[in-house]
């Protein structure tokens, strides 16, 4: 049995109508100035003037911070920090989705260790304490609010930086499946498609262990079972309660492990083409699985649940399949077969890539590009 080493550094507050604890939360927490990261959406939402009333009825002072888009980069960062670094502000919220809680995790990177986020590239990197922070996703995918890494672009490569510590996990993660009834219906399908991608990729990489398969077996059968639903039935509340939760596991489960090949793939696709991380997602997974399944079939069967080991990789992939033509998203993504060496070539550099479970190497990548053409 593999050795790990497993500490619980977020507390988990979760439940419909649970935001309208945020105020008493962050009084808990010590907050007296903090700075919200949220995007433009949320304002246009009204999630964000919630959050402000919410916390000015704790006597908490409030500094808002949007200027930033999805995938957030360097400079994003930066601008975050200049703003913020004259503020004192003493604790960060970051409300909306994977963008607007990598972002706050940047911002503090900088605010309280100062340098580029270039710097954070990596784990354990930060040596000053940073500022005690709340998550709270309106969208059920990236699972960031269960983990320590912010993902953040280099606005010159757009190569994606995982900037990890754990001083940088949030101190509470705030989970209301509300939030998320808001999100168009491409989003739910792009996130989702993240989501189970966390699920089944931590369950097989080569950093999996007797904790994280819990977590990932948890969130595979809470996503797998109400992906489609969410879909056709948006205003299902238990659907969305199930999502947003698989999705923090499958977060969990990440930080407690590992990806692998989906995402070594998505993420070049994403740099060259600018196409979106879920969407890029959902076009690689199903191929992966498959292409996984000369060295993973046992793993596969315990995931679904099944004795015919010898074709469980295809039946999973089949299934994945399934999910991603109820989403929508795998006609969207086109590539250039001209282009299949180089973005091979970026694949077998990415990190996640090395803990896959078959090794990830130049003619397996173009392999996998190949059949997802």
């Amino acid at each position: 049995m593999k050795s790990f080493d497993f500490k619980s550094r977020t507390q988990l507050v979760f439940g419909v109508g649970e935001f309208a604890r945020l105020g008493e939360l962050s009084v808990l927490s010590g907050f007296k100035k903090t700075l919200i990261v949220a995007d433009d959406g949320l304002i246009e939402v009204g999630y964000v003037t919630r959050a402000v009333k919410l916390l000015n009825e704790k006597g908490i002072e409030v500094f808002l911070f949007h200027d930033f888009a999805e995938n957030p980069d360097n400079k994003m960062i930066e601008a975050g920090c200049d703003f913020a670094s004259s503020l004192n502000v003493d604790s960060i919220i970051g409300l909306g989705g994977g963008s607007s809680l990598d972002c706050a995790k940047g911002i503090n990177f900088l605010l309280t260790n100062g340098g580029r986020i270039q710097d954070y590239w990596g784990y354990g990197k930060a040596q000053k304490e940073m500022l005690p922070t709340i998550g709270v996703p309106t969208t059920a995918g990236t699972g960031s609010e269960g983990q320590s890494y912010a993902l953040i672009s280099d606005a010159e490569t757009h190569v994606k930086m995982a900037c990890g510590d754990p001083k940088a996990a949030f101190k509470i993660a705030l989970l209301d499946p509300a939030l998320t009834l808001t999100q168009p219906q491409q989003v739910t399908a792009a996130t989702g498609m993240d989501a189970i991608a966390h699920a089944v990729e931590s369950f097989v990489c080569t950093k999996r262990n007797p904790v994280s398969v819990i977590y990932s077996r948890e969130a595979w059968r809470l996503l797998s079972a109400n992906f489609e639903k969410v879909l056709t039935q948006p205003d299902d509340i238990e659907a969305r309660s199930a999502m947003q939760l698989g999705a923090y596991f499958a977060g969990v489960a990440i930080e407690n492990s590992m990806l692998g090949a989906t995402h070594a793939c998505a993420n070049p696709l994403t740099q060259l083409y600018g196409t979106t991380h879920g969407e890029a997602i959902a076009k690689f997974l199903p191929h992966v699985v498959r292409w996984n399944s000369t060295v993973a079939n046992n793993l596969y069967a315990d995931l679904i649940n099944t004795t015919d080991i010898s074709s469980a990789g295809n039946k999973l992939s089949k299934q994945i399949d399934e999910l991603v033509k109820a989403s929508g998203l795998s006609h969207r993504i086109i590539f250039k077969k001209e282009d299949i060496q180089a973005l091979a070539e970026n694949a077998v550099k990415q990190w996640t890539g090395k803990f896959n479970p078959r090794e990830l190497d130049l003619s397996g990548a173009r392999e996998i590009y190949e059949w997802a053409l």
